[in-house]
C-alpha cells in the first residue's frame, strides 16, 4: 500500500498517522503539502490528519478544504482511491465536498481530550474488516468541534444506506447519553461516503496502536487497509 499524508499549516497529527501506517505496512508514506497540485503516483490511500489547519478560522476546514492539493484528493476519490479522514481531516473533507454533513461545536462548548469508545457498525469496508460487527473499541477524542449534524434527509440517507462507519458507546457497547460527548447526532462518530472509499471520523485511532500510551484497538484499522 502507498499512502499519502497530506500536511496543511496548523495541521500536528500527521507524525501520528505516518507511525501508524509505517508500522501496519511497513512502508513510510509520502508527506505532501498542501500547495502541491498532484498526488504521488500509485497513491492508494490518501490521509487528511488532525490537528487545527489554518488555526482553525471561519470554520473548522473550511480553508484546508480549498488548497491546491484537495482538488488532487477528490479526483483520487472520485475514481475509487481511498480517504481516510481524521479529526481536524474528517472537517476538511465534509467542507470540501467528499462527506455529506458539517461539524460544529461541542453541545457542552468545551474542547474535548479523553478516552472514548465507539461501536463498528460495519466490517465490509477496506477501513474495518479488522472489527467485529458491533465492536466496541477504545480510540481516543480531542476536539471542540466534533458534534457531528446534518439534516434530517441525510441522515436518514446514512442510516438507511449504511453509511454510518462507528458510533459514539460506552465500554459495554451502549449508545446515546453520557457514552456521546460531544451531541453528535445520532451518536455518529463516523460517516462514509456512497462507495465507501471515504472514511471520515472524529475520534483518532492513530493514537491507540501501542499499549504504552492506553491500548491497540486503532492498530487494526491501519492493518485492514495495508491488508
Amino acid at each position: 500500500m502507498r499512502a499519502a499524508v497530506v500536511t496543511f499549516p496548523g495541521i500536528n497529527r500527521e507524525r501520528d498517522v505516518a507511525r501508524a501506517l509505517s508500522k501496519a505496512s511497513g512502508r513510510q508514506p509520502d508527506m505532501v503539502w498542501h500547495a502541491e497540485t498532484e498526488l504521488p503516483p500509485g497513491t492508494d490511500l490518501v490521509v487528511l490528519p488532525g490537528g487545527f489547519s489554518y488555526g482553525d478560522y471561519l470554520r473548522c476546514g473550511a480553508i484546508a478544504a480549498r488548497a491546491p492539493v484537495m482538488d488532487a484528493v477528490r479526483r483520487h476519490a472520485d475514481r475509487g482511491g481511498l480517504v481516510l479522514a481524521i479529526c481536524n481531516g474528517f472537517q476538511i473533507a465534509c467542507e470540501a465536498g467528499l462527506l455529506p454533513g458539517v461539524l460544529v461545536r461541542n453541545a457542552n462548548l468545551r474542547f474535548l481530550c479523553h478516552l472514548q469508545h465507539v461501536t463498528v457498525e460495519r466490517t465490509d469496508t477496506a477501513f474495518t474488516r479488522f472489527y467485529g460487527k458491533g465492536q466496541p473499541v477504545q480510540f481516543c477524542v480531542a476536539h471542540g468541534e466534533g458534534n457531528y449534524t446534518a439534516d434530517t434527509d441525510t441522515l436518514a440517507r446514512l442510516d438507511g444506506d449504511g453509511l454510518v462507519a462507528f458510533r459514539y458507546c460506552d465500554a459495554a457497547g451502549n449508545l446515546g447519553g453520557q457514552a456521546n460527548p460531544n451531541g453528535s447526532e445520532r451518536n455518529i462518530a463516523g460517516i462514509y461516503s456512497t462507495k465507501l472509499n471515504v472514511l471520515g471520523l472524529m475520534p483518532h485511532p492513530e493514537n491507540l496502536i501501542d499499549p504504552l500510551v492506553g491500548g491497540t484497538d486503532g492498530l487494526k484499522l491501519f492493518e485492514g487497509l495495508a491488508a
